[in-house]
């Protein structure tokens, strides 16, 4: 396989219904059709096939100078917006995925056993678009998922420390795209003044979460957030984290409007970076790589799966 980045497309074309969304990660297509699988799945045992990506809002509270979408469309008013409940928006997810996936049942390339467990999902990916802190019963939309057996990978960027610590995700990742407020105020560009102060304080949350696993996910983007290594490690050490998951940036999508083709690091840089981050992180010595992703791993542990994820789990059966 080609180190070809993500695999997602430039526009996506989402399938909606009021503010909750679903599309087709290209990584659950070549999963149905045996071409390989997520990093996730190399990383913590995800099964790409059976994952649904969605988000319960498409609104966003930052304009990330990295981010595919366009930012035109995240637009931040909340106030007209009716709330679908927590068991609605999972019913609409999994709908929508059926739907979006109902074409691979005709496909030859698609072994009828894997079709079928596609359409019963048992993982969601609540990092589609947008900032699902912004939908406000996350937190039991997450246990709504938890109550039908899937299990859930929630992706913030920190903004609602508040939101974050009532929740209790599968796995929590924040994203911390800077280490400092300068570096953080030109490669995230935050709508809301405190931004930096409420990433800080998020942090402290996941410091404090027990059950959940916890990660540090940083875009790499050469030119704006790659250096000072040793202040990353002071925030991983800060939220005592679990895993931190280092990842180039892409050139695709609407970031082509705002980034050059030389703003998107190898995998070998992203490899050098993390393991300049991990020499300040001694805790953190077990590492792990997808070089088609461009996509790097540091655990306390060796054992990176999720518990349920792992053959033989009840999980499964």
């Amino acid at each position: 396989m080609s180190d070809t980045g993500p695999k997602q497309v430039d526009d996506p074309e989402y399938h909606s219904r009021n503010h909750t969304a679903a599309q087709t990660c290209g990584w659950t297509a070549n999963a149905l059709r045996g071409e390989g699988r997520c990093y996730k799945n190399t990383f913590y045992g995800i099964q790409s096939h059976r994952c649904i990506q969605m988000t319960p809002v498409v609104k966003c509270n930052e304009r990330c100078v990295f981010c595919w979408r366009d930012h035109a469309g995240h637009a931040y008013e909340l106030d007209e917006v009716e709330w679908d409940d927590p068991e609605a928006v999972v019913d609409a997810s999994i709908e929508l995925q059926r739907k979006l996936l109902s074409g691979f049942g005709g496909n030859d390339e698609v072994p009828r056993r894997v079709f079928d467990e596609a359409m019963e999902p048992r993982h969601v990916a609540i990092s589609l678009d947008g900032e699902p802190t912004l939908y406000p019963y996350l937190p039991e939309l997450i246990e709504a998922f938890h109550d039908r057996d899937i299990t859930t990978f929630l992706v913030s960027n920190g903004t609602r420390p508040e939101v974050l610590d009532a929740c209790d995700p599968t796995q929590l990742y924040v994203s911390v795209d800077a280490a400092d407020r300068h570096t953080f105020d030109e490669t995230v560009a935050a709508i809301e003044d405190d931004a930096w102060e409420r990433l800080l304080d998020t942090l402290d949350v996941l410091a404090e979460k027990d059950e959940t696993r916890t990660v540090i996910r940083t875009t790499l983007v050469d030119g704006f957030n790659m250096h000072t290594p040793e202040w990353y490690a002071v925030m991983c050490e800060r939220a005592d984290i679990d895993f931190l998951e280092m990842k180039a940036y892409m050139y695709v999508g609407h970031s082509r409007s705002r980034l050059g083709h030389e703003n998107m690091p190898s995998h070998e840089e992203v490899k050098a970076f993390t393991e300049r981050v991990g020499e300040f992180l001694p805790d953190h010595d077990t590492f792990r790589e997808v070089p088609d992703s461009r996509v790097t791993l540091l655990s306390r542990d060796e054992d990176t799966w999720v518990p349920k994820l792992k053959g033989g789990s009840e999980f499964w059966s």
